[in-house]
């Protein structure tokens, strides 16, 4: 019975990292779309939020099935916990990707009137928390969870930058200001990919060390 409960344990962790394996392939093609201009491959990300819903409903079925019928404890019982809640992340992670490309099929229609080098850097920062975030997961790496967390400023400080520049640009050019809000909502759902990054590091810190570090940020460093 204990041999079966550890193979559903690493059943659910198998389906999780492959949620998030999809939700990295969804914002990288949604950036894609954006730079590329291509609308066709927007709508493509668009279209495969379904899997990404059901793969969350089904990974969340099978997370609360084992809490109910197995009363799991200790370390189990936090990965039930925080793999419920990482589950949740994942799909508002697909959320933001089908956000931005929204805007990048809206933008589609125009002609780039400002290059995407501050939201290319954004993306690159975005995404590697993202992926450092799942390795943490897989691995239950403490230590890397950390360093994710402590890459959140740059993000948050890149996204204030971004924001202001493009407001200045608008104020200097008015026919651009639907242009300009796009790529700052855009700016806005990678910051979001960030912070939801950094949950996962926290509920991985909570797996590895029975504690959680959300409202004690000092530990972070």
């Amino acid at each position: 019975m204990k041999e079966h409960f550890a193979e559903q344990l690493e059943g659910l962790r198998r389906n999780l990292i492959l949620m998030g394996g999809e939700v990295e392939r969804q914002i990288q093609r949604a950036i894609e779309s954006l730079t590329e201009v291509d609308p066709s491959k927007a709508r493509a990300v668009i279209a495969d939020d379904e899997g990404i819903d059901r793969m969350e409903v089904a990974i969340e079925e099978q997370a609360v099935s084992l809490l109910a019928l197995q009363q799991p404890v200790a370390v189990d019982l936090r990965f039930l916990v925080a793999a419920l809640k990482i589950n949740n992340d994942l799909e508002r992670i697909g959320d933001h990707a089908v956000n931005i490309a929204e805007g990048a099929e809206r933008l589609a229609a125009t002609q780039p009137m400002k290059p995407f080098v501050d939201l290319q850097y954004m993306t690159e920062v975005a995404m590697s928390m993202l992926k450092d975030s799942l390795d943490a997961f897989v691995n239950r790496d403490a230590e890397l969870a950390r360093k994710v967390i402590r890459r959140d400023d740059i993000l948050d400080e890149k996204n204030v930058s971004i924001i202001r520049e493009l407001l200045t640009y608008m104020a200097e050019h008015h026919h651009l200001i639907t242009y300009c809000l796009e790529l700052i909502s855009i700016s806005k759902n990678l910051e979001r990919v960030g912070d939801l990054a950094t949950n996962i590091c926290e509920d991985t810190i909570f797996i590895a060390e029975a504690r959680w570090v959300k409202h004690h940020m000092t530990e972070i460093g």
